[in-house]
């Protein structure tokens, strides 16, 4: 039996455990935000609560957490809250996750309709334990979703089924509205930051989704602030635009804990305008670029207004 006493002696992170302690830089006035705590908040963190699920705002520590839940927006994350990766940027916890629990695609689905999401946001952590890599839970989310809640909009945004054989092709069948996969870093700092990943499998990953279905929108998203040069973030774009990417997220890299990787520096909010307008040159169809961007953040009026640039561009 576990006890109390076992739970706080096991560290979140224990890959990290026996790293020293990197510095933490103060953070400008451009990137604090808000203490949570509206009555809307407290109404989405009950039914998160009472369908026991789990969301990537609260284990990833997202700095959006509160204007996005005082507006009934969550972003839930599928398959557990316990990831097999260990990248040196992530929140969340690592170690063997536990066994799929065959009830969570009804619970997301109940959650969602509850909440009266138009757009809902659907991520996992990363199972290489499972030999699928959580398509099929992916799959049976998106369905249970639809089910429940026809005129919601589902963006996923998933592992890399490293290694998978099969798993992509699940996923896009079940035709989420946004297919999501993060690149998070440029490739020169994949063996620090992303060690378990490969840049050119996850860039290949999602001109798939494109070569299985055209019109289906894409979306990959990096950190800044980690130590990349401005010419290796501009490459970043130009090999997302090989592989049709549609919507980029560029946002500032926040370190979770002195264990994790240090920040290099805060990039401005003036460099971050520069990236958008680049981003836009090089022929995506949306870019948000700010310091607190984050994949999900403010996905769904994000995706109304992907939905009119592509009609723009065919009209």
């Amino acid at each position: 039996m576990t006890t109390l006493l076992d739970i706080r002696a096991k560290p979140r992170h224990p890959e990290k455990a026996h790293r020293p302690d990197t510095p933490v830089l103060r953070k400008p006035e451009w990137i604090r935000v808000k203490a949570p705590g509206s009555a809307a908040y407290a109404e989405t963190q009950r039914i998160v609560r009472e369908n026991q699920l789990v969301t990537v705002c609260e284990e990833a520590g997202c700095p959006n957490i509160g204007e996005c839940w005082s507006k009934k927006h969550a972003t839930f994350m599928i398959m557990g809250d316990t990831c097999t990766r260990a990248c040196a940027f992530c929140n969340v916890k690592t170690g063997l996750p536990g066994p799929l629990n065959p009830h969570e695609p009804a619970h997301v689905a109940d959650a969602i309709a509850r909440m009266g999401l138009s757009h809902a946001v659907i991520t996992s952590v990363d199972r290489d334990d499972l030999a699928d890599g959580g398509a099929d839970h992916f799959v049976g989310t998106i369905k249970a979703v639809r089910a429940a809640s026809p005129a919601t909009t589902i963006e996923i945004l998933t592992p890399d089924f490293l290694k998978k054989e099969g798993a992509l092709e699940k996923v896009v069948h079940a035709r989420p509205d946004v297919f999501n996969h993060n690149l998070e870093t440029v490739p020169g700092l994949y063996l620090k930051i992303r060690p378990g990943a490969r840049y050119f499998h996850s860039l290949r990953l999602l001109q798939q989704v494109k070569e299985l279905d055209a019109t289906m929108f894409t979306k990959s998203g990096i950190m800044v602030g980690l130590g990349e040069t401005r010419e290796q973030v501009m490459q970043v774009m130009d090999d997302m635009r090989s592989a049709s990417i549609d919507f980029i997220t560029i946002g500032q890299y926040l370190q979770p804990s002195r264990k994790h990787a240090a920040i290099d520096r805060f990039v401005t909010p003036e460099e971050f305008k520069a990236y958008e307008t680049m981003a836009y040159a090089k022929g995506f169809l949306m870019v948000s670029a700010s310091p607190l961007t984050r994949s999900s953040h403010h996905a769904g009026e994000d995706f109304d207004r992907l939905r009119k640039a592509r009609a723009a561009q065919v009209s």
